[in-house]
């Protein structure tokens, strides 16, 4: 089972080693505080460290793009694949959104990323496969999904 939960100065250590090494400590530090403000460009942001037994095994976040439409963008780490841990992240992620309010969840997936793709397929994302250049110069797919409804949070 995950959980989640925001990031604290003390996660910069881990991140530093696992995630960005070429980051300094201080860095990853005013990172986390950015992250923690939960606003982005002017627009709700949340990242989230994911929990396995207290072990933080991924990151994810999400992303307001209108009061209707939300990104998200999970990273497992890589010796903790194929655990599910991925697949239990984005279900917890979807009923976060649903209760902000969210109706539409977004998924830009690289093209060549056969395991997520089959991941937002299974948890019933669609896509209408147009495959296309992101701003990182990359071939993505978008995987989009509706929402149910829950209670809306402050």
């Amino acid at each position: 089972m995950v959980t989640l939960r925001h990031f604290s100065p003390e996660d910069a250590e881990f991140l530093q080693k696992s995630m960005y090494p070429d980051m300094t400590s201080s860095e990853i530090t005013e990172m986390i505080a950015e992250w923690n403000s939960c606003f982005c460009q002017g627009r709700c942001f949340e990242m989230f460290a994911i929990l396995s037994d207290q072990r933080i095994v991924g990151s994810v976040s999400l992303y307001e793009h209108s009061r209707s439409v939300a990104s998200t963008g999970i990273k497992i780490l890589e010796t903790e694949r194929k655990k599910g841990f991925a697949s239990e992240t984005l279900t917890l992620l979807e009923k976060r959104a649903a209760e902000k309010g969210y109706r539409v969840l977004l998924d830009q997936i690289r093209a060549d990323n056969q395991a997520s793709i089959r991941l937002h397929e299974k948890l019933g994302f669609e896509s209408d496969g147009y495959v296309y250049r992101n701003q990182r110069g990359h071939e993505v797919v978008l995987y989009l999904k509706v929402l149910k409804t829950y209670r809306r949070q402050p």
